[in-house]
């Protein structure tokens, strides 16, 4: 069994005893977070402070109550000690001399409610940012540990700026132990950039800020905080009964078998029963192999109808290649099991096969679920289902993927998910619920957080998953050794962001220069892409030159299969493109696994595009 996930730390689960109920989980995480969120000095404990204010509020008030609420309204439903964390824990530094602060925040935006009572006051100067106006607001501090607050409890105006000058002209200013670690320390200067994590910069300062010390926040942490407005409800809540069951592969696809699905949290426990389907008729239900499944609880306080379920995950072991199996998941209770699903384990060796390749679901699951069930009817033989990244929309918030899981029922129980990791499903600036609900192969790259990019064979065929979020460079390494150390005939890569674009004003040159190479080198057939939302397929290329026939080069490739649509320009590389066009991708390895055929499908199930390689 792999290594559980978990959501909660070991001391928030550890206050709350299996039979305590909702009311003794929200109680003990509430607890948790107040005692010990308040001592970490980190974003996790305004995180962790958050959800837990979240889950209380969620339990008291409806969503509707909830986004009507005035920032005094509130604070008025916070504890001191919340307050404390909001108000002095989102931005932590220490200095070596009395200093000045001045905060610049957003006058788009609410105030941020701990300016005033902090004792920080409006000088009146104003700074010009990419067309928004910041107001300064500063105040004194003694040298040591300066604590600042969240940028807003409303979710409005983008992220303050943070100036720093020593209080004695002159005095020299160091400015070290900065939390969040990404947080980083310039001179202000024109040119200087007000965001560590995003690439504009200041046109124009005043004057008498010229030299102060700029410290560069995170944009994307200016909604960290959002308790108004940001509470939803999910039409796919949970129950008791197992829903969302996904199949996955974390390990040999030949032997094992991945089962993930949700429940009620009143749900303790998951299990797996299973056997061959060749000895349904002669094993009765009762008697199949069971195989405990690992629980997580996944929390998302901002779900006021549903803001705690169970995730549960089992592998199975030990299976028989090219085998198909039959199983169901449940509580171990009489009549707490699913129906039987199916599936069958990859061949062991060389054999035709097929699988379906989408590219960003992201948006209007009906409409997917649609394509999705298309795909399922009109090619039943295909062994898995390949998502180039954005699943949804917003990562962050469940119903999301509820939306995506409920439109997925009887496919991805029956077929198993790859999916690779888009930028949407880094909402927040990590693809927690991502990792949290798929169990996927932990053979990555060194120093890359697990199952953010992997890689497994399947018949006589590479598959590589890569994480086109992270630094394509710390990954080639690793892609080379997984491209060279194969002798599979065909080759495959999945991820993300286009190497080729499709979508106007769009290039991904650190990437392309980074993994293209390789795919030269390792004549790597197919490269699965999504995010530009219009449809590509590239002449086979090599060194960015066209090849002399289907097989000199690699065929890049950009899907959609959601319902947000972008425009496409003309490009040099391009062979086929479509725009407004929702489409599946089936990829047959045909005959004795010796020739490749491409087809692109619309959700009527019309052909729009093919492809044939001969190996």
């Amino acid at each position: 069994m792999r290594a559980a996930h978990r959501v909660l730390r070991a001391p928030l689960a550890a206050l709350v005893s299996p039979g305590s109920g909702l009311a003794g989980f929200i109680l003990g995480l509430s607890l948790a977070v107040q005692s010990s969120g308040a001592a970490s000095g980190t974003n996790s404990s305004i995180q962790d402070t958050v959800r837990g204010i979240a889950l209380r509020l969620s339990q008291r008030h409806s969503a509707e109550e909830l986004n009507a609420f005035s920032t005094v309204r509130l604070l008025e439903e916070l504890t001191p000690a919340e307050q404390r964390v909001l108000g002095g824990e989102h931005i932590r530094f220490e200095v070596d001399v009395p200093v000045v602060v001045t905060v610049l925040r957003d006058t788009a935006g609410d105030e941020p409610f701990w300016l005033r009572s902090r004792r920080f006051t409006p000088t009146g100067a104003i700074l010009s940012v990419a067309k928004r106006r910041f107001e300064a607001w500063e105040r004194l501090f003694p040298s040591g540990a300066i604590g600042l607050g969240v940028n807003s409890l409303a979710g409005s105006g983008e992220h303050y700026l943070v100036l720093v000058r020593a209080q004695q002209d002159g005095a020299p200013l160091r400015i070290d132990h900065l939390d969040p670690e990404r947080l980083r320390v310039t001179e202000m200067a024109p040119g200087a950039r007000p965001y560590a994590d995003r690439d504009e910069t200041l046109d124009e300062i005043p004057e008498a800020w010229r030299g102060w010390r700029l410290i560069q926040t995170l944009r994307q942490s200016r909604d960290e905080a959002r308790l108004i407005g940001g509470f939803r409800e999910t039409s796919h809540p949970s129950s008791r009964r197992p829903d969302q069951i996904v199949l996955t592969w974390s390990g040999d696809p030949r032997t094992t078998q991945a089962i993930q699905w949700r429940t009620a949290p009143s749900v303790g426990s998951g299990w797996v029963a299973y056997g061959k389907r060749a000895e349904l008729n002669t094993v009765r239900p009762r008697r199949l192999r069971k195989v405990r499944a690992v629980t997580d609880t996944l929390v998302d306080g901002r779900l006021a109808n549903d803001p705690i379920v169970h995730r549960h995950t089992a592998e199975l072991r030990d299976l028989e290649p090219g085998t198909a199996y039959v199983y169901c998941v449940g509580d171990g209770s009489a009549d707490g099991w699913s129906e039987l699903a199916e599936f069958s384990t990859a061949p062991d060796g060389s054999s035709g096969f097929s699988f379906v390749y989408m590219g960003d679901p992201q948006n209007g699951f009906e409409r997917w679920g649609t394509l999705a069930r298309t795909a399922f009817r009109q090619r039943p033989d295909a062994a898995f289902y390949l998502l180039a990244g954005d699943l949804v929309n917003r990562g962050a918030e469940r119903d999301d993927w509820d939306g995506l899981f409920a439109n997925a029922a009887g496919i991805l129980n029956r077929r198993p998910v790859v999916p690779a990791l888009g930028n949407h499903d880094c909402q927040g600036g990590h693809p927690t619920l991502y990792l949290k609900q798929f169990a996927l192969p932990r053979n990555g790259p060194p120093g890359l957080e697990a199952e953010r990019a992997y890689a497994f064979h399947y018949a006589n065929a590479l598959l590589v998953v890569l994480d086109s979020n992270s630094e394509p460079g710390a990954q080639t390494a690793w892609l080379e050794a997984q491209l060279e150390g194969s002798k599979a005939k065909w080759k495959f890569v999945a991820y993300h962001h286009p190497a080729y674009s499709s979508a106007p004003n769009r290039d991904n040159v650190a990437l392309r220069e980074a993994w293209t190479p390789l795919f030269d080198r390792y004549q790597v057939d197919l490269a699965l892409q999504g995010h530009d939302h219009a449809y590509l397929r590239t002449y086979p290329l090599k060194a960015g030159q066209r090849g002399s026939d289907a097989g000199d080069g690699t065929h890049y490739l950009v899907s959609v299969s959601g319902t947000k649509m972008y425009r496409q320009d003309a490009r040099p590389y391009t062979e086929v493109g479509l725009t407004n066009v929702s489409t599946f991708q089936v990829i047959d390895i045909q005959r004795q696994g010796d020739r490749l055929v491409y087809r692109a499908y619309d959700v009527d199930g019309d052909l729009r595009d093919q492809l044939v390689i001969e190996k």
